[in-house]
């Protein structure tokens, strides 16, 4: 395929799908991510297109949101990995809240292997994952249904959350920056999203790389309040979407990397979260700041549930037992030491 050829299908796949991987690219026009990256940096010399970690947008900083059938095709790869390690952190007996979101709904099919698991969900899609589920009640909010992505959203979801008290919840976003956290594209999705948190001891963001950087519309979970990202490699030589995975650890995100081809087994393997949070990984190749102690230097972290501040670093790779299990790493977050 001529270069010609191969940016003008880069250029048909991001206006019908408002934002496309850079992997996801490279399976389409059957070339490298190098090359990609090349005829990215191109199209949006042009004008055509922006750029952003690890794919492209269309222009005009904000990314629109896509329906529910482009989305599905996005990352696929990249979502199961992400899916396969969050199930991970569920434990049988649980109560838990789902948000709405392809990378959900993909959690949700695991959810359905873990015996005695309640989930409180406004996703259509969720639900129906979990329908068949021997074992897992399913609760779901009300609201008016929202047919682009499946979710029930306004003032009857909300309110059936209050007084709702859950473990953790997971959510996803269009985008998520260590500066604003997680945000959407769209009011009534971002107003549900900020009632489910409100629900929840912990919260955990499924984002798989493209999200990283991005930021949209409408502010759904700042940044200290986000538990831990669960999200995939960024594509080798994006140093942007490293800094951005340290940025959110200083700031006492745990930051949970799945590898390719990872998974976990039966949801709740490995002892749930205290199993997985023991796997150790580097996030990239640049060394993270460091303090006089040579561990790097986190900043500080405020708890939005009353347990008081705290100070979390990410340890290097080499300084932690390398543990893997199902493909997953965990970047282990701990106090810093005095």
């Amino acid at each position: 395929m001529f270069a010609a050829e191969r940016r003008q299908l880069i250029l048909e796949m991001v206006r019908a799908n408002g934002a496309v991987s850079l992997r996801e690219l490279a399976r389409v026009v059957q070339t490298s991510e190098v090359t990609v990256r090349r005829d990215v940096r191109a199209l949006e010399a042009e004008g055509l297109l922006d750029r952003r970690h690890g794919g492209a947008v269309l222009p005009g900083g904000f990314t629109r949101e896509s329906g529910f059938p482009q989305k599905s095709h996005l990352a696929t790869a990249e979502k199961t990995a992400i899916a396969d390690l969050a199930a991970g952190f569920v434990e049988e007996g649980e109560a838990v809240v789902v948000g709405a979101g392809t990378t959900t709904q993909e959690l949700a099919r695991r959810l359905a292997r873990v015996p005695g698991l309640t989930v409180v969900t406004n996703s259509l899609l969720v639900a129906q994952a979990l329908a068949h589920a021997n074992r897992v009640e399913v609760v779901m909010t009300g609201g008016t249904l929202r047919g682009s992505n499946y979710a029930l959203v306004g003032s009857g979801a909300e309110q059936s959350l209050q007084g709702l008290r859950v473990s953790r919840a997971f959510l996803s976003g269009s985008g998520l920056t260590a500066e604003r956290g997680l945000s959407t594209s769209n009011m009534l999705s971002a107003s549900v999203d900020r009632a489910l948190v409100q629900a929840a001891a912990e919260v955990v963001v499924l984002a798989d790389h493209t999200k990283l950087g991005a930021d949209t519309m409408f502010q759904t979970v700042p940044t200290d309040v986000i538990t831990r990202l669960v999200t995939d490699e960024p594509p080798a030589g994006d140093d942007r979407a490293l800094t951005e995975l340290q940025a959110m650890a200083d700031q006492g995100v745990q930051i949970a990397v799945a590898g390719p081809g990872a998974g976990s087994g039966p949801a709740g393997a490995e002892g749930g979260p205290s199993g997985a949070g023991r796997q150790a990984g580097r996030l990239g190749s640049s060394p993270p700041r460091t303090g006089e102690d040579g561990l790097p230097v986190p900043g500080p972290r405020r708890n939005p549930h009353g347990q008081g501040p705290g100070a979390a670093q990410l340890r290097s790779a080499a300084s932690l037992p390398e543990q893997q299990t199902g493909g997953g790493r965990v970047a282990d977050l701990a106090p810093r030491r005095r």
